[in-house]
């Protein structure tokens, strides 16, 4: 279950070890955002480096400390958070005051959820990279082992994930809180040094600065935003900690670090031009820098770990929800669901994150492609989060709702138009990954529609069976469990049964799976079973798509109905169906693709966990 109803006296720990999880990402930003903005060609000057601070400042304050962490997480879904929370919840609200909305709600989350898999590819490559460049400040003669270092890093991250993050996780919440203090330390000491870059506080520089060179600040816009990434993570990871420890953490420590580090990066660039080229190394003294090299590359694996395991939760969201088939998910704790694991997904990973290494070669090489992700996720999130405010019956929190997300959202859409100006030097990236995953997702959803549709045409109605009872039919021993999509129609495999072998089971259940668009179920509401008729019942499972569909586990609770179904008598029939043919319902090439899909879905034996011994696999063809 969500963490979000601990015991107050867990809070500080729940804070130290969001730390970690939540802000590793946005944590990780000083080491390339603020240097970005001068590899655009802008002069580092006494007024350009107060404008490009004020931007920031505002920026941050706006887009994640008002919208995100004041606003978006009163959003929560019971208790969970991200885009596929967030889809749902709209879906949930919109479905009858805006019945209109509600399919183009779905259709940005589902978009959303496929732009952050780009992100999750992109930000251990940005990461690591920009960390392990510090190489090239401390010892120059070892900058041509900056890629290989990267690599070694990076495949190494992906090859323990299977082994499970339980123990390493432990340390990354007091690792993260020494790199925020270290942020901050260092920050203020360049300040003092320098104490009239506190005038970055004033917006009106950053207006300015806007008004007088629109088109450069137009540019400087995508590195600004740099310094913003990750602050969706605070919504993605609301669920594991609850939003009063992020909430805590943030203003109390991540948010004051990262603008002390920020001011601290422009009070050294204002005493020394020349440190653009590495501001936040060159604010460390000489013999500290190894130990900041050190520390920001720990620091920015545990971003990567973040970012990991948010797209093994997003796969496993997508299938509960019906946008992608059936995965295998393994558990990595024993007392922790939410520590999963999907190999199919971490292997891709790997492979686009070791791509994007070599390819680009840069962390500023990569932070055009960075941008543009985030900043599309971002506009949707605001859209989704207008979408539900406008179902909610108080006018006035409607109208304060939508008012404050508007003018967060001038930020945005802003960052993300800036961004777009970098579509050919990389921020093609994540716009053509998005397309691509988003056809995956809802070439998916059409798909399995109409084979549910198909299914419909040949199943016979629940009600027409029972009255006809079929008294005639010889009944043999055990128990049969027949999966049934639909809780009204009588599976296909009872009557293939019948067809070859004439006979009934003495006992019979038709087993219907809900997957609720909610994180959880109570176990009180799991089971809903049902006496149809003597010996033929009806069972009903919920699942929340946060949870894993264990069947076995939760047909233990059948025997407080009086149903039993004993593990040597108990038989489930499950069906494996194959596509055989295109006949112009889909396009040809979205129909094929359909059917690679299928082929690569794990069987519902695997994935409802049924014991093997007892499951009988039952072929149909369809075509569409």
């Amino acid at each position: 279950m969500s963490t979000i109803h601990a015991p107050k006296q867990k809070l500080g720990v729940l804070m130290i070890a969001a730390l970690g999880v939540v802000f590793g990402d946005i944590g990780t930003s000083p080491l390339y955002a603020f240097k970005e903005a001068f590899l655009h060609g802008l002069t580092p000057t006494h007024e350009n480096v107060l404008a490009i601070l004020s931007a920031i400042f505002w920026s941050v304050t706006m887009v994640i400390s008002v919208k995100y962490v004041w606003l978006v997480l009163r959003f929560d879904n019971k208790g969970e958070g991200g885009e596929l929370a967030l889809l749902a919840l709209a879906r949930r609200h919109t479905r009858r005051t805006l019945p209109r909305w509600s399919k183009v709600g779905a259709i940005l989350g589902v978009f959303a959820a496929a732009l952050f898999y780009g992100d999750a590819v992109i930000t251990p490559a940005i990461s690591v990279l920009s960390a392990v460049e510090g190489i090239s400040v401390a010892t120059p003669q070892f900058e041509h082992l900056i890629i290989p270092i990267t690599l070694g890093i990076l495949i190494s991250l992906f090859m323990i994930q299977r082994f499970g993050t339980a123990k390493v996780g432990s340390l990354f919440g007091p690792i993260t809180l020494v790199w925020f203090a270290s942020l901050a330390i260092l920050g203020l000491i360049s300040i003092i040094k320098t104490p009239q870059v506190l005038q970055a506080l004033n917006p009106l520089l950053a207006l300015s600065f806007t008004l007088q060179h629109p088109a450069a600040a137009f540019v400087l816009l995508s590195a600004v935003f740099l310094a913003l990434t990750g602050g969706e993570a605070m919504y993605t990871d609301m669920g594991h900690f609850g939003a009063r420890p992020i909430r805590l953490a943030w203003y109390g420590l991540v948010w004051p670090s990262l603008m002390l580090n920020y001011f601290g990066q422009g009070a050294l660039v204002i005493r020394h031009p020349e440190a653009t080229e590495n501001p936040f190394y060159f604010l460390a003294p000489e013999g500290l820098l190894i130990p900041l090299v050190i520390l920001a590359t720990m620091a920015t694996v545990i971003a990567s770990q973040a970012t990991i395991s948010g797209a093994y939760s997003l796969t496993r969201q997508a299938t509960r929800l019906g946008y992608l088939p059936r995965i295998r998910v393994e558990h990595t704790s024993d007392s922790e669901s939410g520590q999963i694991y999907i190999a199919s997904v971490n292997w891709l990973m790997l492979l686009g994150v070791l791509l994007l290494v070599l390819s680009f070669g840069s962390s500023s090489a990569l932070a055009a492609a960075y941008g543009v992700a985030v900043s599309g996720a971002m506009v949707i999130n605001s859209l989704m989060v207008i979408l539900v405010a406008l179902a909610r019956p108080n006018q006035r929190i409607r109208h304060m709702i939508v008012g404050t997300v508007l003018v967060c959202s001038l930020f945005e859409i802003m960052f993300f138009a800036s961004n777009l100006s970098k579509i050919e030097h990389g921020g093609w990236l994540p716009i053509t990954m998005g397309i691509v995953i988003f056809t995956l997702l809802m070439t998916w959803k059409k798909g399995s529609q109409l084979v549910a549709d198909h299914r419909r045409k040949l199943n016979i109605t629940m009600r027409k069976f029972i009255t006809d009872q079929h008294s005639d039919i010889p009944r043999v021993p055990g128990t049969a469990v027949y999966l049934a999509s639909n809780p009204n129609l009588v599976p296909s495999r009872l009557f293939y049964n019948i067809k070859h072998y004439g006979v009934m089971h003495q006992q019979i259940v038709f087993l219907h799976v809900d997957n609720e668009e909610v994180p959880y179920v109570e176990e009180e509401d799991r089971l809903r079973v049902t006496g149809l008729a003597p010996g033929i019942y009806s069972v009903g499972v919920r699942f929340g798509f946060r949870e894993d569909p264990d069947l076995t586990k939760a047909l233990r609770g059948t025997v407080d109905y009086q149903l039993e179904l004993p593990t040597d008598s108990t038989t489930f029939f499950v069906a494996r169906t194959a596509l055989v043919g295109c006949e112009g319902v889909l396009p040809y090439w979205r129909c094929a693709l359909f059917g690679w899909m299928m082929r690569q879905s794990e069987s519902a034996a695997s994935y409802f966990n049924l014991p093997p011994e007892q499951v009988v696999e039952i072929g149909t063809q369809v075509s569409l």
